[in-house]
């Protein structure tokens, strides 16, 4: 695929970091509403070809639906009965969370919420937070066309796993989309440590062994980039090499990093042959026996 498919971000750190909250504050209320799914599936949020979903969430006998629409820049609230449409446009967390709030109450989807970020530093209470109002609609737009394309490559890269293997989901605390193969095998207890979230829901997310690989648009210390990691990593994991030039281990995320840049540069193939390497180190590593293979990535048919 041409590399033209994927856009370049130049700095929208602003609108970033506004639309992290806002999607934690639509992704509380699928939480609050959603029976739990092992791995906390349960939670997060998919892509669709406009932006983000909650997919269909019960409320009683009723169901609705969450999405945020980045090509006309709309959330878009659809229940059995009717939609409601309210802008996506430059304003406060707590504003965005008064409208939603209030407009599902007319709806008769009245729903409490977990009130304050999960997974960043120094939270502040969404009903309190005037400090993140920015919503650049271009930025937003080029934002939801990186989901749809890596969503459109980690599918395919899925459907190359026989075992047990996560959907292609969008967690908000974290502010990332990845898909997450298993070994089969349970994992040694995982230490906690995210801020702000409770350790035994990252116990429980990491009870088995895995390996994954997703799109992050960064913070402020990182610029936009793509990862895979290993839990637990096995020995070595950190030395291995792999692909493309470009990709290495970066020991403060203790994952392999790809940065955007090179796939805007390059297209597809290199989010395909840093997707399949680092897969197969960890597999390799951590003698996945029957998962994984000796043929190089380049000598195996794929559907890409």
């Amino acid at each position: 695929m041409s590399a033209s498919l994927w856009p370049a971000l130049p700095d929208w750190s602003g609108t970033r970091d506004t639309l992290h909250l806002w999607t934690q504050i639509v992704g509380k209320i699928r939480l609050a509403l959603t029976p739990w799914t092992n791995h906390s599936w349960h939670v997060p949020l998919y892509v669709t070809s406009r932006g983000l979903t909650t997919s269909p969430m019960p409320h009683g006998m009723r169901l609705f639906e969450i999405a945020f629409d980045f090509v006309e820049h709309q959330l878009v609230i659809d229940t059995d009965a009717e939609r409601r449409v309210l802008p996506l446009r430059a304003q406060s967390v707590a504003a965005f969370h008064e409208e939603l709030m209030d407009t599902l109450r007319q709806l008769e989807l009245a729903v409490e919420i977990h009130g304050s970020p999960n997974e960043v530093t120094d939270p502040i209470p969404f009903v309190e937070d005037t400090v993140h109002a920015s919503y650049d609609p271009e930025a937003a737009a080029r934002f939801g066309a990186v989901l749809r394309q890596a969503h459109r490559v980690f599918t395919a890269f899925r459907a190359q796993f026989t075992g047990k293997v996560s959907p292609v989901h969008f967690f908000w605390g974290s502010f990332d989309l990845c898909v997450t193969r298993f070994s089969g095998r349970e994992a040694p207890e995982h230490p906690g440590g995210i801020p702000n979230l409770p350790d035994w829901i990252t116990r429980e997310a990491y009870s088995d062994e895995v390996s994954s690989v997703g799109f992050w648009p960064g913070d402020a210390t990182f610029g936009p980039l793509f990862y895979s990691y290993a839990y637990p990593g096995p020995e070595g994991f950190a030395e291995a090499s792999v692909l493309p030039a470009g990709a290495h281990y970066d020991p403060n995320l203790y994952e392999f990093v790809l940065p955007y840049e090179v796939v805007v540069e390059q297209g597809d193939k290199a989010l395909i042959a840093f997707s399949e390497s680092t897969y197969e180190a960890a597999a390799r590593l951590g003698v996945w026996d029957e998962l994984v293979t000796d043929a190089p990535p380049e000598a195996r048919p794929r559907p890409f």
